[in-house]
């Protein structure tokens, strides 16, 4: 046991050095994607083996706030070190926009949006629930009994589906998908939505 203790410290170390490598940026290139090998290592640190479930709630997603920092090891954290994070830049209205991106199994499960800190989480992770429970795949019926005063269509890429205000909350949004065959740009009828299943949970600060 002797022998183990210190090459785990050692390994902790040689990440920790990997992590500080493992970022870099170019200010003179046009270049606005992610870069697939800006990842973070602190994920892979021995504390991060066994975390918690994470959770939506009114607060944010897992320890991730409206005041946390729009950095990588700041969401890395915040999220218990469970997915690869990964830094992206867009245009928007004219400007740049920075996100994070969560990454599991080669999947973007979680995108973190904001300025200094965070305003918006998108979550399409099947293990992460909101504090009443729903997640992914969980039916509109389930929830609501209509769409009216509660649900909007869509917009931007969200625009082939519908977005609800979860019951009570002031901060969380579900966007449900399914089958329609009506009219661009109208709501679904009711009875079409109650097929219709949450495909994305939305945390807006």
């Amino acid at each position: 046991m002797k022998s183990v203790r210190p090459a785990l410290i050692v390994a902790v170390l040689l990440l920790s050095g990997c992590a500080s490598s493992g970022t870099s940026s170019d200010a003179s290139s046009g270049a606005t994607w992610w870069n697939p090998l800006a990842w973070s290592w602190s994920s892979l640190a021995p504390w991060h083996w066994f975390g918690s479930t994470l959770t939506v709630t009114e607060q944010g997603v897992g320890s991730l706030t409206g005041s946390t920092a729009m950095n990588e090891q700041a969401i890395s954290d915040g999220l218990s070190g469970k997915y690869q994070v990964r830094k992206g830049m867009r245009g928007e209205n004219g400007g740049v926009v920075t996100f994070f991106q969560g990454v599991s199994d080669k999947q973007v499960k979680v995108v973190v949006n904001g300025q200094t800190t965070i305003d918006r989480i998108d979550v399409t992770d099947k293990e992460i629930a909101s504090a009443s429970g729903n997640k992914i795949g969980t039916p509109f019926a389930d929830i609501f009994q209509q769409a009216y005063g509660a649900c909007e269509k869509g917009t931007g890429s969200d625009g082939e589906g519908v977005e609800c205000r979860a019951p009570g909350s002031q901060h969380i949004s579900y966007l449900f998908s399914g089958e329609w065959h009506g009219p661009q740009g109208l709501m679904p009828s009711d009875d079409t939505l109650k097929k219709w299943t949450i495909s994305k949970i939305i945390w807006r600060k």
